[in-house]
Formats: structure tokens, sequence, C-alpha cells
């Protein structure tokens, strides 16, 4: 599968995995192939790559026990299979470009060093992926790289959603809200004026991205008005695996009730909480949705995720004074008409109402005909947004 033009290669990483894509630049950009690094640091890790030929798509395990081994393994499958010079850029996901960076950013020392400063803003993301860009460096040192920010898309929230309740002197070290998932906010918004025009893209709009984690967006006129997580993606709605908001005087209860320590609780709030804690049995939302008549805990799981997005939507419909085009994305919006029925069911007093037929079809349009909210699936494509973002910044076609 070698190939010979130049190629654009997109990384998204996360805790246990890599995602990657390779692009062709061009008057638009053409995607050659997608794959990722699954379960690293787990037995079953795999290297999986999915391109239009399958006979030159692979699916293998492999020794990841680390981020370091698992970018060296895809390093050297690059260079085997696509060969060394194959590359023009690499453009990566970096979850939080904290109180500095507003916009994407070419990569250099000066930006490496800034993000090892905000680590503390985002430990459970930022060293990985500061050690995958120091990792294709070395390998490629003279490839232009570019930081893309997740929380770029949200950084001009209003000043009164943007500010935490906390003593004024926090705001100073850059304590604020945030919000993530931005990559996806844009693509969707870019995509909602593509399919629809743009006059939908300016009226009043809820993006929901409901995957493993989860987040919604109110946007006016082009412009983020509130986001649901917060100085971290731990916050808002429940997730996979992460509480969403909780009251904070838990923290405090259990430390004195278990001794449990600002780390464990750190561990627990991200990593045991969330469907995996009130189930008792998965974090992924498509088993419990087929043990949920047999287990009570399953059952109430799949409610309280559904309950906590809906109120969230008219929490925003509220913020914007309305509302207009509800848009579903992510592995769970996109995929799950069960769940978008049990989270529009109710919302009629504003102006949402699903069509079964289309809804269950997961067809781009879901709403009722004669509905004044148009509800809408888009696929959600942040590693599109990721190449298009390194075009733009090296002045590529």
């Amino acid at each position: 599968m070698k190939l010979s033009n130049a190629r654009i290669l997109t990384i998204n990483g996360g805790s246990s995995s890599i995602k990657f894509a390779l692009f062709e630049p061009g008057h638009s950009l053409q995607r050659i192939l997608e794959g990722g690094i699954d379960r690293i640091g787990l037995a079953d890790a795999a290297l999986r790559v999915k391109v239009s030929n399958q006979a030159d798509s692979i699916s293998q395990p492999l020794s990841a026990p680390d981020h370091t081994a698992a970018v060296g393994t895809l390093m050297d499958w690059i260079e085997e299979y696509c060969g060394r010079d194959v590359l023009t850029a690499i453009g990566h996901r970096v979850v939080h470009g904290g109180p500095k960076f507003s916009n994407p950013q070419r990569i250099t020392a000066e930006v490496i060093e800034e993000l090892h400063r905000l680590s503390p803003f985002a430990p459970n993301h930022l060293p990985e992926e500061i050690l995958l860009i120091e990792a294709f460096h070395r390998r490629f040192p003279d490839l232009p790289q570019v930081a893309c920010f997740d929380t770029a898309f949200h950084h001009d929230l209003p000043r009164v959603a943007r500010l935490l309740p906390i003593p004024r002197r926090y705001e100073a070290q850059g304590v604020r809200r945030y919000g993530f998932h931005g990559l996806s906010y844009a693509f969707l918004m870019e995509e909602l004026a593509r399919l629809v025009g743009s006059k939908a893209a300016q009226d009043r709009v809820i993006l929901a991205h409901l995957g493993n984690g989860a987040s919604l967006a109110a946007v006016h006129r082009g412009k983020p008005v509130d986001t649901s997580m917060s100085f971290t993606p731990t916050a808002g709605v429940p997730m996979s695996t992460r509480s969403g908001d909780i009251d904070p005087g838990l923290a405090w209860y259990l430390a004195r009730t278990e001794s449990l320590d600002a780390k464990q609780f750190n561990e627990m709030v991200n990593f045991k909480s969330g469907l995996l804690g009130v189930s008792e049995t998965s974090s992924d939302i498509r088993d419990l949705l087929e043990l949920e008549t047999q287990d009570v805990r399953a059952a109430e799981a799949v409610a309280l995720f559904c309950y906590h997005v809906k109120k969230w939507i008219g929490a925003f419909a509220a913020a914007l004074g309305g509302l207009d085009t509800l848009v579903f994305a992510g592995g769970i919006g996109e995929n799950s008409p069960l769940i978008r029925k049990r989270i529009c069911d109710g919302l009629g007093f504003l102006g949402i109402e699903l069509d079964d037929t289309y809804n269950a079809e997961n067809v781009s349009l879901i709403s009722s005909n004669v509905n004044r909210v148009a509800v809408r699936v888009i696929r959600t494509n942040e590693e599109q947004m990721i190449g298009e973002t390194v075009c733009r910044v090296l002045g590529l076609s």
C-alpha cells in the first residue's frame, strides 16, 4: 500500500487509544485511510486500519503496554506501509489549550514548553498527547506539526458562562469554564451550514455530542453561548465512566468517612462512575440497553443518562431564549434511536417532537414535519476538522 503523493496525518490520542487518519490535501480533503490502536495498556491491544480497498485493511494484535510502545508501533507501520517521505504534516488533537491558546498552533519548542505547564489542567490527557507530539518529532524532525485545541471553540464564551462561582483569585490562574469536544462542535456547525444553509447555522442551536464522553453546547449566531463540560471534561452529564456534575461536598464527605484522598476521588469520578458506577456492570450503553429489562441497575443507569441530557437541553433552550435546531452526534447520538427518543420525550413544550420512522432509520432529519424545532443526526468528524485546520495553518491547498 505504498503511497506516492503527499499526505496529512491526523492523531487523536486518548487515555487508552490512538486514533489516526491519513488525508490527501487538494480542493477538498480526501481521506485515504483511518485506524487506531485500542486498549493500550491491556493484554488485548490491537492495531486496526481501514481503507477503501478492503484487502489492504488490517486488524492485528500487538504489544502496547503504554503510549510510548503504541506510538512506536504506529510510526513503524506508517513507514513500512506508506513510506517515510509520504507525510507533509501532522495534526494533533490537544484536549486543553488553557487560557493562552485560543487558536491552533504550529508546534514549536515554546509551544511544547507551554503544554507541559498546562498539564495540571488535564492530567488524564495532556501528558500522553505531549508524548505523542514529541515521539513524532524525534522520528520526523523536519515534519511540521500542528496542535488543534479541543477547548478553542468555547474560548470566547460569554463571561457569565465561563466564570466559576469560587474565589475570584483563581480566575487569574486560568480557572474557568473551558468546555471540550470543540473540534466536534466546529465540524458540526460547518456541516449544519453545508447541509441546511447558513441561516440554520446562525439560529439557536443545541449540539449534543453523546459518546463515551458526552457534552452539550448552546450556539447562537454561530457563536458558543454555553457548554456542559467545565474546567475539566468530568463536568456536565453522566458519561461512560465519568460522573458529570456532582455535589462538591461529596469529596469532603468521602475523605472523612472512607479516607479518600484527592487522587482517589479523581480516579473515582473519572474512571469508576457514570454508567459504569450506577450499573455496576458496563460503561457501554449498548450493553445496558440489552440488560435493562433484567437488571434494575442497568435500567437506572440508562434513565439517569437520558434524564440529565434532557435537563441540559431545557437549560440551554432557556439560555438561548428558545430553540431552532437540535443536533445529535457522537457514537450514542448518531447510532441509538432509542436513546434519542427517550431524551426527546416530554420536550414537546419546546417544539421538539420526533418522527418515529425517521428516527428509527437514522436519517439526517428525524423531527416531525409539523414541528418547529428541527432535530438532526449529523455524523461528527474530528479527524476531518484536524486535517482542515492543518491545511489552514500551514497554507496548504
